[in-house]
């Protein structure tokens, strides 16, 4: 079976589910040959001699015509048995062969993030982004998801696909093999969040939280790491003026020794989020032995189980508590850090591979 995989994807935010996918399809899978569609040249081998790869320059949910064809008329010439799209909204509108997706979660369709555009535009945009999920879905043969409640959520706005999805999981990566490096202008106690603070992920309401939380510790440093781009150049000029500015470090980009010791040294890792479609911060968090304070929204009491200590995300008065429990409760945070060591051998990349494969297999013989 010739599987092509369109992989454009992976080096956005989203990606290293489709890095770790490749690496553990080209470990498991001998037989079937394998395309995989990349944006710019060099930037993935194969490993497996029945991979190869192809650039594929044209934009990810792009809504020009031109590109749209181009990228069908490009898959048709490629000849494959299936294509295997890597983030659901990347199939051209002109492709009909048979093929499969990956939907991490709906994110995208529930949540405002107009970015640099207008509100005028990012609306006419959202129209145009619901019709491409709409028809990936709807093309589809069978539809790969991280996690149980996102099966459940796209049954509920999609009843056509309840015979598609196929749920796979994520995994965690192992700890960093580096030494730790004390990052510059953190001082301790201190709490932390790393990633960009997209709406969805809630970090004005983490603020708020902690500005009850520095009443009581007027020490405690709050820490939000991540490339600063713009939804952290919009925080950091919501903030200015801000009394507790001082106590709010904004690092930007940190190196993978610093970022070790950011977690190692930590009180606590919160994950405020509304809305994850598997939640790999807070399985970072457990891989490095930091206790995990979480939202309790959408997929991310199914992925941590017992492992985190919980909150409504929308009542800042509940997490200034569990953030306050966690650090001033040794037994509290110990326990935390025992079942994190526990629920991260749950999860496996090798396991996503194989349910993908398992899904392409399945196809073949259709």
């Amino acid at each position: 079976m010739h599987i092509v995989i369109d992989a454009r994807i992976r080096q956005a935010s989203t990606g290293r589910p489709v890095d770790r996918l490749l690496e553990y399809l080209q470990e498991i899978d001998k037989k079937n040959k394998y395309t995989i569609l990349i944006k710019t040249k060099d930037e993935w081998r194969p490993k497996a001699k029945n991979f190869s790869v192809k650039l594929c320059k044209y934009r990810i949910f792009s809504f020009n015509p031109f590109q749209q064809l181009s990228f069908a008329w490009q898959l048709y010439k490629l000849k494959p048995d299936l294509v295997h799209f890597t983030l659901t909204g990347q199939q051209p509108i002109g492709y009909f062969g048979k093929q499969t997706t990956f939907t991490h979660d709906l994110t995208m369709l529930s949540f405002a993030r107009p970015g640099k555009y207008p509100s005028w535009l990012h609306s006419i945009r959202m129209i145009g982004y619901r019709f491409l999920f709409w028809q990936s879905h709807r093309k589809a043969t069978k539809i790969l998801v991280p996690t149980e409640y996102v099966r459940d959520v796209l049954y509920k706005r999609y009843l056509f696909v309840r015979r598609k999805l196929v749920v796979t999981l994520e995994a965690s990566e192992p700890p960093i093999n580096e030494k730790a490096e004390p990052l510059e202008g953190v001082d301790k106690p201190f709490i932390l969040h790393v990633g960009s603070p997209f709406p969805h992920k809630n970090i004005e309401r983490l603020i708020q939280a902690f500005e009850i939380i520095h009443i009581k510790m007027p020490s405690l440093t709050l820490v939000l790491a991540g490339k600063k781009e713009h939804y952290f150049k919009k925080l950091e000029k919501s903030l200015v003026g801000n009394p507790l500015r001082d106590s709010i470090v904004m690092p930007g980009f940190v190196s993978s020794g610093e970022l070790k010791w950011l977690y190692e040294n930590t009180e606590c890792y919160i994950l405020p989020s509304l809305s994850e479609g598997f939640g790999l911060p807070g399985l970072e968090a457990m891989v490095h032995g930091c206790p995990l304070v979480s939202s309790n929204s959408t997929c991310l009491p199914e992925v941590y189980g017992d492992a985190a200590e919980y909150f409504n995300p929308y009542d800042i008065e509940e997490m200034s508590k569990s953030i306050m429990r966690v650090i001033n409760g040794p037994k509290t945070r110990s326990n935390l850090i025992k079942e994190g060591n526990k629920r991260v051998k749950l999860y496996s990349w090798k396991t996503m591979a194989e349910k993908h494969l398992e899904a392409f297999t399945e196809l073949n013989t259709d």
